[in-house]
C-alpha cells in the first residue's frame, strides 16, 4: 500500500466550506456583510453604482486579510512591516574604519567639487544624502492626505449631485 504525501507539508491547508480555509470563510462572509452594509446604507442617498465605488475601498482590505500571503505572512502583517518601514525605519549610515586616509581625501574632493558646484550654479539643489529619506517621507504624507480628501471629495461631490434638483 503506497500513500502519497506532498513534498512540502508545511502548505497544507484544509478546508472548510467550498474549499475555503476557516480564515478565508470568515473574512469573507465579513467582508460581504460590511460591503453589503455600506451599499444599503448609502443606496438610498447616492445611488448604486456610487455607494458600490465608496464600499470597494472599505472591503478590500477585508478581503485581502482572508485571502492574500506572502512569504507566509497575512496581509495585515504585511502592512504593518511596510508602514514600519516607510515611517518608523531608521536609516543607518555605514562609516569604514579601512584606509581613513582614502576615505577622506574622497571626501575632501567631494566637497570641494559641491562648493565649487554651489557658487558656480545657482538654482540646483545639491544631495545632501540623509535628507532624501526625510523628502520622501513627507512627500509619502502629502499623497496619502491628498487621497484621503479626494475621496472625501468625491463622496461629498456624489451627494451633492444626487440632491441637487
Amino acid at each position: 500500500m503506497v500513500i502519497e504525501i506532498n513534498k512540502n507539508i508545511d502548505n497544507y491547508k484544509e478546508s472548510v466550506v467550498l474549499g475555503l480555509t476557516a480564515r478565508q470563510l470568515v473574512y469573507s462572509v465579513l467582508s460581504v456583510a460590511v460591503g453589503g452594509g455600506i451599499v444599503l446604507l448609502l443606496y438610498q442617498y447616492v445611488g448604486l453604482t456610487v455607494s458600490a465605488y465608496i464600499a470597494i475601498p472599505v472591503v478590500a482590505p477585508i478581503a485581502m486579510t482572508g485571502f492574500y500571503s506572502y512569504h507566509g505572512m497575512t496581509f495585515m502583517e504585511m502592512m504593518k512591516l511596510k508602514l514600519h518601514f516607510a515611517f518608523a525605519n531608521r536609516t543607518y549610515t555605514y562609516v569604514s574604519t579601512e584606509g581613513e586616509q582614502a576615505v577622506r581625501k574622497l571626501r575632501l574632493e567631494e566637497e570641494t567639487k559641491n562648493k565649487a558646484g554651489k557658487k558656480s550654479s545657482t538654482g540646483k539643489k545639491g544631495d545632501n544624502g540623509g535628507s532624501g529619506f526625510a523628502a520622501v517621507r513627507k512627500k509619502m504624507f502629502r499623497m496619502f492626505f491628498a487621497m484621503v480628501l479626494f475621496f472625501v471629495l468625491f463622496v461629498v461631490l456624489a451627494v451633492w449631485y444626487k440632491y441637487r434638483q
